[in-house]
């Protein structure tokens, strides 16, 4: 699946289950809240948590959390940015207009 067919998927999976009616400002707290859940299992991969009350996962766990919690922000992107009619494709135009002419590349 490309990212545009996955971003058709993800509307109406979100739409089926009532989640893509919140508005923006709710949608960017789940972002919010999914970059903390990226930042603490970066942190544990990179530095540990030291935590007593957590079992300490193994590489392989940890990374497959780093992949799941990377594909939760990707996944509100992709909402967000639907939500005010801009596609994947658009994103990545936006992404790559701005980083060329920020640095004079053509």
């Amino acid at each position: 699946m490309n990212i545009a067919d996955h971003a058709l998927w993800l509307r109406d999976f979100y739409t089926s289950r009532g989640w893509y009616a919140y508005p923006p400002f709710i949608r960017l707290a789940f972002l919010t809240e999914e970059l903390g859940e990226l930042s603490q299992a970066v942190r544990a991969y990179e530095i540990g948590r030291d935590h007593p009350h957590e079992r300490v996962r193994t590489e392989s766990e940890q990374q497959a959390h780093i992949l799941e919690e990377l594909a939760d922000v990707f996944d509100n992107v992709l909402i967000l940015a639907d939500t005010y009619g801009y596609s994947p494709d658009e994103l990545i135009q936006a992404s790559e207009s701005k980083l060329r002419e920020r640095f004079s590349e053509k």
